[in-house]
């Protein structure tokens, strides 16, 4: 009998914690990560474990592979702790893409229907904006004002914005390439403790991806869609949804408005979650939510050490 825990999340992380091998440890120990990838092959027609597993990394980091190999390695690792633990999180976020698989994890959205979905938003996103014209840059000591500021007194008539507000002093900016360049220098002039380019093929969560937008509401038209069976906190909103209709918008605007990660966790804190669980490849967002929820609990499962820890821990 699963026991639903409302002061547990899981979180499920986007592009960017992805490498070659990436549940390879898991996989050698739970049948079910094969399972899933083989559910994920035969929906997109390619040897998505191959990819993974073997590369080569130039491969897996195409984003129309990205998005689906993160979805895949991410629904095995929550298959493999349904299988191993009764304790299911009252509340979910993902973080960008991420939020695809906490509403496959959910069961709003079947698994073939977001692994399908997931690849054709990569193919939108990188047909959107041609290789170069647009970038994205981590800005890092700013307060968000300060970084919203630096991108309007940049863009000189071309598109940079603040796109994910990621933890306190650390967001990520987007846009074309002149404009974030600018956006990079103005935000060292004004004290960013650093301002880098990141090495992304596509400009997320601007406006340049409205166009990709328009493609993926299409798609998400055909797609079945219940309600979440956890309390799931939108990306574009910090609200829960369960109208179809109005899940499918959010993921529309979510192309092309901020992730409002920080607003996110603060929510589910505020809402009594005392820990969070990085429920997918690497450690990224443990990094970040320990910075917004300091108080609160945070670990990560991705192989089988981890996992072990976090069937420890919760299951007190």
């Amino acid at each position: 009998m699963n026991k639903q825990n409302y002061n547990l999340a899981f979180v499920f992380p986007g592009q960017g914690s992805q490498s070659v091998g990436m549940v390879a440890a898991l996989a050698e120990s739970y049948p079910e990560v094969k399972q899933v990838f083989e559910q994920a092959s035969d929906a997109l027609g390619k040897d998505l474990w191959s990819i993974v597993s073997s590369g080569p990394e130039d491969e897996l980091n195409q984003t129309q592979n990205t998005q689906p190999a993160m979805l895949a390695a991410s629904v095995a690792i929550w298959k493999v702790w349904c299988k191993q633990s009764e304790i299911r999180p009252a509340w979910a976020a993902g973080h960008s893409l991420g939020e695809y698989t906490a509403l496959v994890c959910s069961e709003a959205m079947s698994f073939e229907d977001g692994i399908k979905l997931v690849a054709a938003r990569g193919r939108f996103m990188q047909e959107a904006v041609p290789a170069g014209v647009g970038a994205m840059a981590a800005i890092l000591g700013l307060e968000d004002h300060q970084v919203v500021k630096v991108c309007a007194d940049a863009s000189e008539n071309e598109v940079v914005s603040a796109v994910n507000f990621n933890a306190p002093g650390q967001v990520v900016i987007a846009g074309h390439t002149a404009a974030v360049e600018r956006a990079i220098a103005a935000a060292k002039e004004a004290g960013a403790r650093r301002a880098v380019q990141l090495p992304v093929s596509v400009p997320s969560h601007c406006a340049l991806m409205q166009s990709a937008a328009a493609k993926l509401e299409e798609q998400l038209q055909n797609i079945a869609l219940n309600v979440p069976k956890m309390t799931l906190i939108h990306n574009v909103d910090v609200a829960a949804h369960s109208a179809p209709e109005v899940i499918r918008n959010v993921l529309k605007e979510q192309l092309y408005k901020p992730v409002r990660w920080v607003d996110s966790i603060k929510f589910m804190h505020d809402q009594g979650v005392t820990h969070f669980v990085e429920c997918g490849p690497g450690k990224v967002l443990i990094g970040l939510n320990k910075r917004i929820a300091k108080d609160a609990g945070h670990m990560a499962i991705y192989d089988p050490e981890t996992l072990n820890k976090a069937l420890e821990q919760l299951n007190d």
